[in-house]
């Protein structure tokens, strides 16, 4: 620990990873500020513990700025110019500094090589105890006034009131707009925030009893939109997961709240095909395998549970040929295989991992240090902004990038 006078605070709302990390960074780089994290909650980096299946996916080894910040349904020209201060280079450094190697999966997420949450959360403790931060639990905020060159800031069901030189919002999203009300006297505009990263519900439909079954590669479209979808696909027993479903939801998460979560998909299980290319290749298929049977003879790679469904709901019993394959079966299965429609109903919350879109609208932010643009020594970071990734480590990234930026700003205002 370090015994320094400290003559301004900086008080730091939320004690998840972007409120961690602009905590520990600013300690670091001015010493002379006293930092207090609040934390509503009894628990301290929850969403950490439980990211990445307990392993918590740190980042993503994108290492190009601009792609990095196409992983962003909301935020990517923000972030573009965020990720010039703070990268995913910077991250995979700053562990490593602090002893915390990180290892890439072929998907390209970013994990701890100790294969465990519990290593980054000790990590940023031991940061946060080197530098005398203090932590308050239990303490929910209910609003912040500035007086002069003073934050005080109220709770829920306490009477006491801290004052701060500098606060840092970084308390993550909130499902409902009126839970950012206690942030509407500072006057910033509020997103209104919808969940994303979530996965589709289809109740009623017999391609659940699939469950377990993944496809490496499909493509899924919303009708009556522009928004598609491709990659892995997972059947659950409730409907459609898997990383195209969990990035559709985050790039659709606006329209899709709008339709009250009912709508029709379509699935290409077939990458590289499409109706007209697929009728070619059976035609090709029906002479190449002609005696064969089709249920026999799966060509495409498709899992055999699936195909035999498919071959089912497109009336092809087990006997059939390929030479003997009717027109009309033919033309139903090209149909199933490369356009198969589901009704949506309702949307089901991705594990643990919560997220929204929503939040401070980014243009009363100043991007180089994450300040206020209305109030002056108010800071944010993390996902209270109007900032939301795909699944992958995107969300953490963004934690990383935007809690150090507003940390260096703070540091360097002292």
């Amino acid at each position: 620990m370090m015994n320094v006078k400290q003559d301004k605070t900086l008080v730091i709302i939320g004690g998840g990873a972007a409120g961690f990390f602009c905590a520990v960074n600013a300690a670091q780089l001015n010493p002379r500020l006293k930092v207090v994290i609040i934390e509503k909650n009894n628990k301290l980096l929850s969403k950490v513990k439980v990211s990445g299946g307990g392993r918590c996916n740190v980042t993503h080894s994108c290492f190009d700025n601009v792609e990095l910040s196409k992983q962003y349904p909301r935020g990517q020209q923000f972030l573009k110019k965020a990720f010039h201060w703070f990268s995913v280079t910077d991250t995979i450094n700053w562990f490593k500094e602090k002893g915390v190697a990180l290892k890439t999966e072929t998907d390209g997420r970013m994990f701890p090589e100790s294969n465990t949450s519990q290593t980054i959360i000790d990590c940023l403790m031991q940061e946060a105890n080197r530098y005398n931060i203090e932590i308050l639990l239990s303490s929910d905020v209910s609003k912040i006034n500035k007086k002069e060159n003073l934050f005080e800031i109220n709770f829920q069901n306490l009477t006491k009131i801290i004052t701060a030189n500098y606060v840092c919002v970084a308390c993550g999203g909130f499902p409902k707009i009126s839970q950012f009300d206690w942030l509407s006297n500072l006057g910033h505009t509020i997103q209104n925030p919808v969940p994303s990263l979530f996965t589709f519900n289809i109740p009623n439909n017999n391609i659940t009893a699939l469950m377990g079954l993944s496809v490496e590669k499909a493509t899924i479209k919303i009708v009556g939109t522009k928004l598609q979808s491709e990659g892995a696909l997972l059947i659950t027993h409730w409907g459609l997961s898997g990383p195209a479903i969990l990035k559709l939801s985050a790039f659709a998460a606006i329209e899709l709240a709008n339709k009250n979560y009912s709508f029709e998909v379509l699935i290409n299980w077939l990458d590289g095909f499409n109706d007209q290319t697929l009728k070619d290749e059976l035609l090709f298929l029906r002479q190449q395998l002609a005696t064969q049977k089709l249920h026999s003879k799966n060509p495409f790679g498709l899992p055999n549970r699936l195909w035999e469904y498919l071959l089912l709901l497109s009336d092809i019993n087990e006997n059939i040929r390929w030479a003997d394959l009717p027109s009309k079966q033919q033309n139903l299965l090209i149909k199933n295989l490369t356009a198969q429609s589901f009704l949506v109903k309702g949307k089901t919350t991705f594990k643990e991992e919560f997220v929204t879109c929503g939040g401070i609208n980014l243009n009363e932010v100043d991007v180089n240090t994450m300040q206020s643009k209305k109030t002056k020594n108010l800071f944010f970071a993390g996902e209270i902004l109007n900032i939301d990734g795909i699944t992958g480590g995107f969300n953490f990234q963004n934690a990383w990038t935007t809690g150090w930026i507003a940390a260096k700003a703070i540091a360097a205002s002292n």
